[in-house]
Formats: C-alpha cells, structure tokens, sequence
C-alpha cells in the first residue's frame, strides 16, 4: 500500500510540473544597461521577480495559461506585456525600460541616484537592504568615479567617510578606517588578496567598505579589526554597448581605457564584457614611475532557468619604481615630523631607473543555482597568482637629523599562489509568523608563498654635502657578486570556515541577525600549527519610519591567528588568536528619491589579549587596547542634477594596557578624517550637459612610531572638475590638490602636489 500511494504521489507531481512553464527575459534601459532591480509581476497574482544585476529575471512553476507581465520601478515607464506559457516550456520576454519624464519631475535622476546606491547582496552575503542591516557600510560607486574622474584605486576610497588610503614599499595599497589598517580585500565577496602587484580601477563597478570586525562572515584574512574591503568587478549585462577613453595629465599621464559589453547570442544567454586599460604617468617627485597594463574580459551563461555561471579573468603587468621606505619607527628618531626631514619634498636618494616587474593572473568561476522558489546554491572560486621577477625596494634610515643610511631590497623571483572555495546556501521561510532569511556557508582559503632575497648596502649621506642616487646599474653590479648574501623565504597556510546566519523578521520593522563563524586555521611552513576560532556577530534594527529611518545596534567578532613565540628560557608560548569585540550602535536614513540619506554611529572595539612583551622579553596575551569613535555620512540629491557627499570619522585607539606604550594611540591611525564632494549638473537647456563638481579630503595628524614621538602632519587636499557630457560622449577637466598643499600619507609618502587631468570619453 505504501508503495502503491508513493507511485500515485510521484505521477500526481510529475502531472502538476508538467501543467507549468516559466517565463524568463531580460530587462534592459534605453541606454543598454541592465534594469537591475526592476520589478517583474504577473498579472494581479503575488508572483513576482527582481531583475539581477545582469539584467535577467525569471519567474518558475507558472501554471500554463495566458497572463499580462509587467515591468516597473521608480523613474521608468511601466511596461506590460501578454505572455502565453505553455506546459513544459519556457516563454522569453524582454523589457527595454525608457526615462519617465512625468515622474523624473518628482524624482532625482537615476544617473545621479546611482552616486549613493547601497544596494548589495555581499555585505551580509544575502539580498538585505541597508536598512535592515545592523552593521554600517559605505558604497563608491563608478558613476562617483567617472565624475571625479579617478585613475587611482586609492582615490576610491578617499571618497568614502572615515577612510584614509596609503602604498607600501611592496606595490600594494592599504586603507586606515577605525584605527586599523587593512592590506586584503574580497573580489565580489571572496577572498582575493594581491600583496605585490596592485589593483586597477578601470574594472570596478564599486568598491564596499563594510566598517567594523567583520570576522565572522570574512574570515580572518579579509577583515581586520576595522573591516572588509570589498571589491566589486564589472560583469556583462544583456544588451550591447561600451565606453572608450582617454585621459592625459600631469606628471606625463597617459591612460586609455576601453568597456565592451555584447550578448553572443540571440536569446541573451550568453553574455560577454571585456575590460582594458593602459595606464602611465610619473611622480611629482624626481623619483617614481608607474606603468600598469590590465586586461579583464568576463563571461556570463544562463544555462537553465535555474542555473548561471559567471567566469572572469584578470591579468595585470605593472613595471614601475617602489615607494622609498623611510624607516622611522625607533622610539627616539631625529625629527618631530615628517616636515623636519631635510631632504626636500621632491627630493630622492634613488635614480628612477629602479624599476620594478610584477604580474598577477586571477581567475574566478561562480555558479548560481535556484534550487527552489526560495532558495539558492551559489559556488565560487578564486585562484590568484602573483609572480616577481625583480622588485627593488629602497629603503632610508635616518640614523641623525642630518645623516641617512640608504640600500635596496632586492626581491626575485617571488611567487604567491591563493586559492579560495566558497558554499553559500541561501534560503527565506517562515516559522509561524517570522520570516528567516538564511546563510549557510562554507570556505576553504589557500595560501603559499616563496621568496629568494637580497640586500644590498649602499651609502651613508650626509644631507649638507653633495651626493650621488644610487641607480639600477650600481644595484645590479652589487647583485652579481657571488659574495651578496642570498636568502630563500616559504610561507603558507590554509583556513577552513563554516558559518551561518539567520536574520529574523520579527515584525516587518523589527529584525535580528545572528551569525557564528567556526574557522580553523593551519600553518604549513615554520614548525606549523593549527588554530581554531570562533566568532560570532549578533545585531537588531527597528525601522522607525518604514524604509525610511532606522536604528541599528550589533555586537560584532573580528580574529587574529597567532603563531608560537619561543620565550627567553627556551619555551614554547602558544597564544590563542586575537580577538576584537565591537559594540556599535546608531541610526540609518534613506528618504524617498534619493533626497537625503545617510547614517550616525558610535562604536567601541576592545582586544583584551593583545601579545605584549615585557622587559625581559617575555611574552603574554594579556594587553589590552580600545578603538573607539563615531562616524557620520550624509549624501543628497536636494534638487535634480545637485549630488551632495560628505562624511566625518573620529577614531581614537589606544593602547590601555601595554608595556612601554601604555597610553600611546596606535601607529598610522589619524583622529580625523572628513571627505566631502558637491557636483551640480546646470538646469537650463542652453547649458544641458554642463557640470561642475567640488570637493576634498581632510586627514588629522598621525604618529609613525610606537612611542608617538614621530607625527604625519595633518592636511587638506581640494579638488575642483568641469565637464560636458552630451549622449555618446563627454569631456571632463579635474584639478587635484587646487592649493599645492605638500602632504604624506600615514606611512610617510610624499603625495602629489597640484596636477590636472583631461578626459574624453565616446559611448556606444
């Protein structure tokens, strides 16, 4: 009998899937570009579909029949279309969505919204709104980047609040926000890290700063106790078009840049966008140069109604000189601050012929599959590979106020391979009257990295008396003596994640989120040693206002994983990981249109087991340091063409319990960070297409060295652009740091003074 009612079952379902059909299309604005977020609704039932950021939507299980689909959202023209679904069959519908100029009167111009967009499903790893997440992010779009006309991923981030960029001796950049620094990143939300090539501006669609200890969903070697970086790429959309452009400058700038986008094939299933830049310009300094080249195609196959896949690759070259290193970090140094250093601010030690040759191959694979109306598989992979095959690294120590002791590292070859596997489940359902939104997740991180170095002494200059750079010949003919001491570096490990997280809607303006993360950690070189973690991450917001205003609170993990310290007599001391605790809380906004928006929040991070070393040179884990501080972002669309942008960070981190430093603020960590950008898109109809924009960066002093004896002055950089922008292309002027101000960034680099750049770019 069991049997016979399991048949009767397993044909009364086959019976039912048979009598249904899907509708499936794509949804594209008059200028090409995917209608994300788009509305897809069938007739006057609740089916309904959300248009993906490559312009598809599909609508599963629809019973055979004939219906009226229709396609809206906020500032298009609504459009209706009758569709016939057979059983069995999947009908294709697409939407091209014009500008509703009757409503544009009311609202802000999607072109303009886009400059203040947080809609994202990589911060929570889910499809959550700003206004329903408990933690705070700030979002770059590339519309602000075009406008601002930025050639530098560095300059992305000064646009966001509370965040002050900076480059390393090594070719990579890293980012100051809450007290800390960050080196790593995630490319579309997996773990993607380049340490010695660099990254390029030209494939970004955003970058997403996600404030806090975000351990618990990033893992370890994303996130630091400040945050995540995360890095968003371009990817195809259904339609064709692209951009080209050129832009010279300053500094014998010269970048082109080329977007191609085309579906190869007639149902828009398959989709392709191609990405390239060449980029060159030198330093305002006599010594420096930078060339990068960067191809990025990307390819994107609807292979099912259910199943898409998503392939990218990245190849970056860069052959340019090394940012000299000034080794400042002593308790007691020379100088007060970076102004007292006697060499002059465009001044080098080193020729510019110190160039140094570096490439990275990345490849990344995604699958997304919808198992069901309510849930979804999504598998990706990363693999990065970084080679050197020379980098010369100057470095500088200044041993009096008026004396400097110069040499070069010499790195090559160096190779670093990193590899990451990421499972999210994710799923809504109901338990009585809560809704779930679920992740459940699993990663696995790789990492291996070997190195052949060199170090080659070069002078001891007396700064009052004439010197000779040292350049790459004299370099190299120290390298070829056999007697130059070579050493050979391995390093390498892997990490294994599990996490999940429920965010439970209590009510439809009350909602939790609880997430807990277990990671085991493994180091493969050096004696080797396993460290497990775990780390949770609880939040709450309460919509005041209904998709308006919200206030928000979260306790938020962030870890550390710590090797063996062999102790004075001999011992072995095994630390546990690091752990940094976060209390955060504040308020949220998003006003109809675009108008005003914006959040206020407080934070307070302790790591109560920081290693510290006493006297004798014993190490415990019982030191003790707070960072904590506020944060403001405003952005508004007042009136139709006028973008308003603006922030402000106050961070204080201090050491609270320490050794020799008990008291001091952490290195590299400024109190104050203010960014701000106003652009206005003149009104009348004689100067349609004309704009100006205005705007700077504001960063406080900070201290180089442990015992805060060493300051990074504070500074002031404005910047001013003028552009013309009609239907198929636009000119663009930009005018960096108006006043000439001489500044450093946190590490001690001398920054550009005034300098312009010229941009012409020709859509199609």
């Amino acid at each position: 009998m069991i049997r016979f009612l399991t048949l009767v079952l397993c044909i009364l379902s086959v019976q039912v899937y048979a009598q249904t059909g899907t509708i499936r299309g794509t949804v594209t604005t008059s200028d090409g570009k995917p209608a994300e977020f788009v509305n897809i609704s069938l007739g006057k039932s609740a089916r309904a579909a959300v248009v993906n950021e490559t312009g598809h939507y599909a609508l599963h299980k629809v019973p055979a029949g004939t219906y009226t689909l229709t396609a809206s959202f906020t500032g298009l023209i609504t459009q209706t279309s009758t569709v016939t679904v057979a059983a069995g069959e999947t009908s294709l519908v697409d939407f091209t969505l014009a500008e509703d100029n009757r409503q544009l009167q009311e609202v802000v111009v999607r072109d303009d919204s886009r400059l203040t967009s947080k809609e994202t499903d990589y911060v929570a790893r889910m499809p959550l709104k700003n206004l329903e997440n408990p933690q705070v992010y700030n979002v770059v779009g590339k519309d602000l980047m075009k406008e601002q006309m930025m050639t530098d991923v560095k300059d992305a981030f000064r646009a966001a609040p509370g965040v002050a960029p900076t480059e390393y001796v090594t070719g990579s950049f890293a980012v100051v926000f809450r007290g800390f620094t960050n080196f790593d990143y995630a490319r579309n939300g997996m773990a993607t890290s380049v340490y010695r090539t660099g990254t390029e501006i030209a494939n970004l669609e955003r970058i997403e700063m996600i404030k806090g200890p975000s351990g618990t969903l990033f893992g370890s070697q994303v996130s630091t106790f400040g945050g995540a970086m995360n890095l968003v790429t371009k990817k195809p959309y259904a339609g064709f078009g692209g951009e080209v452009a050129y832009s010279m400058g300053s500094f014998d700038l010269s970048r082109a840049t080329i977007d191609i986008n085309t579906p190869l094939d007639k149902e828009k299933a398959v989709l392709l966008r191609f990405n390239a830049v060449q980029h060159q310009q030198n330093s305002s300094n006599e010594y420096g140069k930078n060339k990068r080249f960067v191809i990025a195609p990307s390819l994107f196959y609807q292979a099912s109604d259910r199943l898409s896949f998503l392939f990218d690759f990245e190849y970056f070259k860069s052959n340019a000189t090394r940012l000299a290193y000034t080794l400042l970090f002593a308790d007691e140094v020379p100088f007060k601050s970076a102004k007292d250093v006697p060499l002059g601010f465009k001044k080098s030690f080193f020729d510019n012929d110190l160039l140094s040759d570096a490439q990275a191959t990345k490849y990344f694979g995604q699958a997304k599959y919808q198992i069901s109306k309510n849930w979804t598989s999504t598998t990706g992979i990363s693999h990065v590979n970084e080679f050197l095959n020379h980098s010369y690294q100057p470095y500088v120590n200044w041993i009096s106020a008026d004396t400097a002791v110069t040499s070069i590292r010499h790195f090559g070859p160096r190779e670093r391979t990193y590899a990451n596997v990421q499972q999210n489940f994710n799923g809504s359902f109901n338990t009585g009257r809560f809704r779930h939104n679920l992740l459940i997740g699993v990663s696995y991180e790789y990492n291996d990295e070997s190195v052949t170095y060199r170090i080659v002494p070069l002078d001891k200059i007396n700064i009052n008396r004439p010197f000779e750079k040292a350049g790459l010949s004299r370099v190299n003919s120290v390298l070829a003596d056999p007697a130059t001491p070579t050493s050979h570096d391995a390093y390498g490990g892997n990490a294994l994640g599990v996490y999940v997280s429920d965010v439970i809607n209590w009510t439809d303006r009350l909602s939790t989120m609880l997430s807990l993360r277990y990671d085991r950690f493994e180091q493969t070189y050096e004696g080797g040693f396993v460290q497990p973690s775990l780390s949770p991450k609880l939040g709450i917001v309460y919509q005041v206002v209904k998709d308006q205003v919200s206030l928000f609170g979260n306790f938020m993990n962030g870890f550390r994983n710590q090797g063996p310290v062999e102790q004075p007599n001999g011992s072995l001391f095994k630390p546990k990981p690091v752990f940094a605790n976060q209390l955060e809380g504040g308020v949220k906004a998003e006003l109809p249109g675009g108008r005003l928006g914006g959040s206020v929040s407080y934070y307070y991070i302790n790591i109560d087991n920081a290693l510290r070393t006493d006297d004798a040179q014993y190490s415990f884990q019982d030191g003790q340091q707070v960072s904590k501080g506020y944060e403001v972002e405003l952005t508004a669309n007042p009136v139709a063409g006028l973008n308003i942008i603006a922030g402000y960070g106050f961070n204080e981190n201090k050491f609270v319990k320490a050794d020799a430093y008990e008291g001091k603020l952490a290195t590299q960590a400024p109190q104050h960070i203010v960014n701000y950008w106003l652009s206005y898109r003149l009104p009348f109809q004689l100067l349609k297409g004309v704009g100006v924009g205005f705007g700077g960066n504001y960063v406080g002093e900070s201290y180089l060295n442990s015992s805060n004896t060493y300051a990074i002055p504070a500074y002031h950089a404005i910047n001013a652009t003028a552009f013309y922008q009609r239907e198929k292309w636009k000119l663009g002027l930009k005018l960096n740091n108006l006043t000439n101000v001489r500044y450093w960034d946190s590490v001690g680099n001398a920054q550009f003074t005034r300098n312009f750049v010229a941009t012409c770019s020709f859509r199609f």
